[in-house]
């Protein structure tokens, strides 16, 4: 086999191959193989058609189509590989030769991974940040675990407020006609959650215990319902009793509670090591972002829609994963949001070329770096990974192979050690010290002008 690349404008180029006839003759055999099975001729039990007889009756061009599925797939790989190249997205094929007897000659229009040129990368300046927590976020920890903790009380003599409980009964109609979903009785609504119709809460709000009351609401014009959307409602609501958060005391009880200490100030001083130890971690992966995005930012490439493309459907595919997580997916997400996918889509499309920037710069990078990956650290991920998800390191080896994911941890421990170096690199300033860089292609504009 012949393969021969040539590129023809930045990230497109035509990968021309010549298959030997040989290989013909073999790919043709193994599509007789399959056709016969299916022929149908006179005289002839199905399946065991003479290969002459198929030929003299069909023509053996009846072949070439399945001769051409059967040999390409194996014929682009080896040609991809043996030019070196790395196709971002399927190849325009275009056969121009197959024939029996005759080579197979094709040529495919690729586009490739783009080339990356480095600016800057070692010694860039980050902020110094550091990890202390404050009087009033620990103040306010304490106040979230209050409210984890707290009880719900009957208030008898009290109306309802933000914040409160209301238990309701409501029958909502629109032009004096009831609709699903409009009625309830003995809900639970916990008022200022914004999980009712926009404006239904705050006319609850006020009432007292056994109040009847009419709710006037529109509802938006992106409601999910389109046979409700913008159309103005009447729910008739009778509150049958208000339920308040009582938060408990913070003291020593309170701590025995909610921990193994027994005094509140040995909780408050765990609790706040902990807060720390998060901040830590945040103010980590903060610096590790911001190096990366600078030394992104100093480097020239220039990246084809393909890649965007593939990586914004990829992080389509994590969000209705965690959607489904979470007991939703991605048609009830987009019918509560009144989005399309489409508009997902394009939210998430300037992450999604940033993210497909980042990794092609520390590719190159450690490419540049010669940072190498060995067999004992596949071994400690592999090992990390077994006790995370409580399988035992085979398992997991063999779920990534048979996944063919196997493969691809290489490549994030690779980006891993190469962002640690990154940021090993980083000098730390004052924030009003640092100076953002333009990007490498912005700069050159800015000096032409």
């Amino acid at each position: 086999m012949k393969a021969t690349w040539e590129k023809i404008e930045k990230n497109l180029g035509v990968l021309e191959v010549e298959v030997e006839a040989e290989r013909v003759t073999a790919a043709l055999d193994k599509a007789f193989n399959k056709v016969v099975k299916k022929a149908i001729v006179p005289g002839f039990r199905k399946g065991k058609v003479p290969r002459p007889i198929f030929e003299s009756r069909f023509g053996v061009e009846s072949l070439y189509q399945d001769a051409i599925d059967i040999l390409l797939p194996d014929v682009y790989g080896e040609a991809v590989e043996e030019t070196g190249i790395f196709p971002v997205d399927r190849p325009e094929v275009d056969i121009e030769q197959f024939a029996k007897g005759q080579p197979f000659v094709f040529k495919a229009k690729i586009t490739v991974k783009p080339e990356v040129k480095l600016g800057e990368y070692k010694g860039l300046e980050v902020p110094v940040v550091k990890a202390e927590v404050t009087e009033e976020e620990l103040s306010a920890e304490l106040a979230r675990l209050q409210e984890r903790h707290a009880e719900l009380v009957v208030v008898e003599e009290s109306a309802a407020a933000n914040g409160d409980i209301a238990v309701i009964d409501f029958d909502g109609t629109v032009d004096g006609v009831q609709f699903e979903g409009g009625q309830a009785e003995r809900h639970s609504l916990e008022l200022g959650s914004n999980s009712f119709i926009p404006g239904f809460e705050e006319q609850v709000v006020g009432m007292a215990t056994g109040d009847f009351k009419d709710v006037e609401v529109t509802f938006p014009e992106t409601y999910h319902a389109e046979n409700l959307a913008g159309k103005a409602a009447i729910f008739k609501v009778k509150l049958h009793e208000i339920k308040r958060k009582q938060l408990p005391e913070l003291d020593d009880e309170f701590a025995k509670d909610v921990s193994e200490f027994e005094t509140l100030e040995e909780y408050k001083a765990d609790l706040k090591a902990q807060l720390e130890s998060s901040k830590q971690e945040e103010l980590k992966g903060a610096r590790e972002n911001a190096v990366v995005d600078k030394a992104a930012a100093n480097a020239e490439v220039e990246i084809p829609s393909a890649m965007i493309d593939t990586e914004v459907e990829t992080m389509v595919r994590d969000f209705d994963n965690r959607l489904r997580q979470q007991g939703m997916n991605m048609d009830m997400f987009l019918s509560f949001s009144g989005q399309t996918r489409e508009d997902l889509q394009n939210q998430m499309r300037g992450d999604a070329e940033k993210r497909v920037r980042n990794n092609l710069v520390l590719e190159v990078i450690a490419k540049e770096e010669k940072i190498e990956v060995s067999a004992e650290e596949v071994e400690q991920e592999l090992a990390s990974m077994a006790e995370s998800y409580k399988r035992s390191t085979e398992e997991i080896r063999n779920i990534l192979a048979s996944n063919g994911s196997l493969g691809s941890l290489n490549e994030e421990i690779s980006l891993r050690k190469t962002i640690e170096l990154l940021v090993s690199s980083s000098v730390e300033v004052e924030a009003a010290e640092v100076v953002e860089e333009a990007p490498a292609a912005e700069a050159e504009e800015t000096k032409a002008e």
